[in-house]
């Protein structure tokens, strides 16, 4: 079985959340640097017999910011956030599926859904309590 801090543990909601706002973040970046200004300029050829020709010119708009460079930065840091917090996920992820099915619906409900013990205890049913459930947990976790 892969150990586990109890504290890995309660950051895997934190760090589900945190991947979904960084990818937004970095789709929001993205979406600034793609901005593609076109226009179209016209102009004659240097030599005889001067045909008048229409040039297509397009080009990155930064108005906004003014290093480009700038976002290419905030893109690599939201990428290594976003990939710290992807690794607690699967390291408890990892982990979830080494132990017991009966544990991994109670720390599913408890600490994943957030349900007070009694709504855990009605979920595992069989007869399970507040108290047996609460117990069964702390045995489970104090061993690990």
């Amino acid at each position: 079985m892969i150990p586990v801090d109890k504290q890995v543990l309660y950051q895997y909601i934190d760090a589900c959340e945190l991947v979904k706002e960084t990818e937004e973040e970095i789709r929001r970046i993205k979406k600034q640097r793609k901005r593609i200004e076109q226009d179209i300029v016209k102009g004659s050829m240097n030599d005889f017999p001067y045909a008048a020709k229409n040039f297509h010119v397009q080009g990155l708009a930064y108005t906004v910011i003014k290093d480009p460079r700038s976002l290419e930065v905030q893109e690599k840091i939201l990428e290594e956030r976003k990939a710290a917090a992807e690794a607690i996920k699967l390291q408890v992820e990892a982990w979830l599926v080494t132990i017991p099915p009966r544990m991994q619906r109670i720390i599913r409900y408890k600490i994943f859904d957030g349900l007070t013990w009694a709504q855990v205890a009605t979920r595992m049913g069989r007869k399970a309590t507040e108290a047996s459930v609460k117990m069964e947990y702390q045995r489970f976790m104090d061993a690990a």
